[in-house]
């Protein structure tokens, strides 16, 4: 490479950008900003129907709606195998390979499948659960990161998700075609398939990959495919909530007829009852109405979305912008794992307190199945778990896990409850561990607690003072004590309120952003974007160990020229341009490098922190005409949904070259 640009030796220099042979480009000033979404905006493709895939930590689903009747969203068709106790408008987010590693079932179908294997026979079938976590959790994701299946072998988590979002496309394309009557082709479908907003952009951009690869768009039909943010979703659906279709958890007003009191438990059951008969067909209507609670909002009020599912909570604050109320992200989206898995985790944990570490440990993987039933008991007991409930959670202990516990230690289970000194847990005849209420809310303190206090941290930003409503949404939204908690902490600040069919409100939001993505018209983004440049080195202001003699004029080498900061504004759609000419008239090929940061101030490439996330190559040989002394070499990034494109022009030639920014192949 340093030979295209130029032939200097590299071994005496330090500088990563002297050793990759330099990009060799620098500013024409006046370095300036052009803003024009309009100039190259994508003939708007006409699909049919709209398909939105809610992709869950612990459960998933999809919902969808005609173009042309937007004011229905059909939820998915009823799953075989739900759980008692829990609603089946989603399936577990549970995969199952062949021990060939091929795909052979989702859901409850998986679970139900792997559970009713002989156990000589599950070890050699691989089985995932709660894997999106991966995605959050691991710091360098790659192509080629690994998930763990239940038996401990490793798959590429790429597979994993194609499978699973290939599942989904056929579930949804199977149920559009049996609905019409004729096949649905994957060409008339738009889908939009929802992540956390504190994702990482490595990790949205995985999701992306892992679609491509189910089939659901490609590279050369990038719009096909619209990554929406869950908090987002949330936002637009909770803009058309009739007051019939929300809890308000406020001390101001009674509910539905409800004392406030009452409300916490009673106006639940009854939307649950109200969403119940309505279960059999399906279809909700969204009325293409402003819902009352929001025509009281005003041109610049705040209202926060807290998003709480199986194992993210993130946490966006937006403002409304009048005249048609469009939402503008007012700080960058925040959270943490704070999910209902913690509460899954806190179980486990007093089970390892009772019984031991080395048992369940060794349980979990000698009786694989059994442990999965063992949590899904858990799961529907968690479920009635509430802030006023007197009597105890009985959760059956499966068959195999009193016997391999006495095979194991030799004596009983009975035996080692007795002797644990867990006061609120106790040994039912019936062959139940019973739970105090207590005892189930100590499982969900630590979640919540974490919750309540992350929240207070960001009521405390001065961007964030006068918050209106806080809507409160995602699955894990439906636990009366986290509804508590957050009433009870933030309640006189703001008014909370929860969208009645809680679970399915991201699902309903990210159909609604599918058939109008223009709604969303400012965010945040997450990261400074730049390119490499030299600039004329300064004496006293530049660093010497960057200074670089090239034909008689000195450079400052590997300075980080940006395009825009961490926390900017940016508008969906909209291009910055910035104008750079090669440092050395003659160049042929020129190489633009892109980098990122997650800081704001950067000043050379070389931080710490900053990453190679784009290469721009213009090769310019074989453009004879008249070519100015100084060229101009125009560079172009544009903020895009998930994507964001990068391109490079030379105005003489119109001679152009386009990129995408990738972070997972640097």
């Amino acid at each position: 490479m340093s030979a295209e640009t130029d032939a200097v030796s590299t071994s005496a220099y330090s500088s990563p950008a002297k050793s990759l042979g330099d990009p060799g480009i620098t500013p024409l000033s006046p370095s300036h900003i052009v803003k024009d979404s309009d100039a190259e905006d994508a003939v708007e493709q006409l699909f049919l129907v709209v398909v939105a895939i809610d992709f869950g930590t612990t459960s998933s689903g999809y919902a969808y709606s005609f173009t042309k009747e937007p004011e229905c969203i059909h939820v998915m068709r009823r799953w075989e195998g739900g759980d008692p106790g829990v609603s089946n408008q989603k399936t577990p987010t549970t995969i199952l390979l062949t021990p060939e590693r091929k795909f052979h079932s989702f859901g409850y179908a998986a679970r139900d499948f792997y559970h009713d294997l002989d156990p000589t026979e599950s070890k050699h079938w691989l089985y995932f659960e709660k894997f999106k976590m991966k995605l959050h959790t691991t710091g360098n994701l790659t192509m080629e990161t690994d998930l763990t299946a239940a038996n401990g072998k490793k798959v590429k988590a790429l597979e994993i998700f194609a499978y699973a979002l290939q599942f989904f496309k056929e579930q949804a394309l199977k149920e559009l075609s049996d609905q019409g009557g004729s096949d649905f082709e994957n060409t008339e479908v738009r889908w939009v398939i929802t992540v956390p907003a504190i994702w990482k952009q490595p990790a949205k951009q995985f999701m992306r990959q892992a679609a491509y690869k189910a089939g659901m768009a490609s590279p050369e039909n990038p719009e096909q495919l619209i990554i929406a943010l869950e908090p987002e979703a949330a936002s637009i659906y909770c803009r058309k909530l009739r007051l019939h279709q929300m809890i308000e958890l406020s001390s101001r007003a009674p509910v539905n007829g409800y004392s406030p009191s009452d409300t916490i438990g009673t106006g639940f059951t009854q939307g649950k009852e109200h969403v119940r008969r309505n279960r059999q067909s399906r279809t909700f209507m969204v009325e293409n109405v402003i819902g009352e609670i929001w025509s009281e909002l005003e041109e610049g009020d705040r209202y926060i979305v807290v998003d709480s599912g199986g194992g993210t909570v993130d946490m966006t604050v937006h403002q409304i912008r009048l005249p048609e109320g469009h939402l503008k992200e007012l700080y960058k989206a925040t959270g943490g794992p704070y999910g209902s898995l913690g509460v899954d985790y806190e179980f486990e944990k007093l089970l390892c307190k009772i019984f031991g570490e080395d048992f369940i440990e060794q349980f979990k993987i000698k009786r694989p199945a059994a442990w999965v039933d063992l949590m899904i008991a858990f799961e529907s007991r968690k479920r009635a778990a509430a802030p006023d409930r007197t009597n105890p959670l009985n959760i059956t202990l499966p068959f195999s896990f009193i016997d391999y516990y006495k095979k194991f230690r030799g004596h009983s289970v009975e035996h080692a409850l007795r002797k644990s000194n867990v006061d609120f847990v106790k040994w039912s005849s019936q062959g139940m561990l019973r739970m105090s209420p207590d005892a189930m809310n100590a499982l969900f303190k630590p979640t919540i607690d974490q919750i309540v206090q992350h929240l207070s941290e960001v009521f405390d930003k001065p961007e964030v003072t006068n918050v209106k409503f806080l809507f409160l949404v995602g699955g894990f939204a439906e636990s009366p004590l986290l509804q508590q908690a957050v009433q009870s902490a933030f309640g006189s600040r703001c008014r909370v309120i929860i969208p009645q069919d809680v679970g399915l409100t991201i699902l309903k939001g990210a159909v609604l952003f599918g058939l109008d993505p223009a709604v969303i018209k400012v965010r945040r983004s997450p990261l400074t974007y730049g390119v490499g440049v030299l600039n004329r080195f300064v004496e006293g202001k530049h660093p010497p160990e960057k200074l670089l003699v090239k034909d008689g004029t000195r450079w400052c080498t590997d300075v980080f020229d940006k395009f825009i900061s961490a926390d900017q504004s940016v508008a969906l759609g909209e291009t910055v341009t910035r104008s750079y000419t090669p440092a050395k008239p003659s160049q042929l090929v020129i190489v633009i490098n892109i980098y990122s940061s997650e800081q704001d101030n950067v000043s050379f490439i070389t931080e710490p922190g900053v990453k190679k996330c784009g290469t721009l190559r213009l090769d310019l040989t074989g453009t004879d005409a008249a070519v100015p002394n100084r060229r101009e070499i125009k560079t172009l990034m544009q903020f895009g949904d998930t994507e964001i494109k990068a391109m490079a022009v030379d105005v003489a030639t119109s001679k152009s070259v386009k990129v995408g920014i990738d972070f997972l192949n640097y």
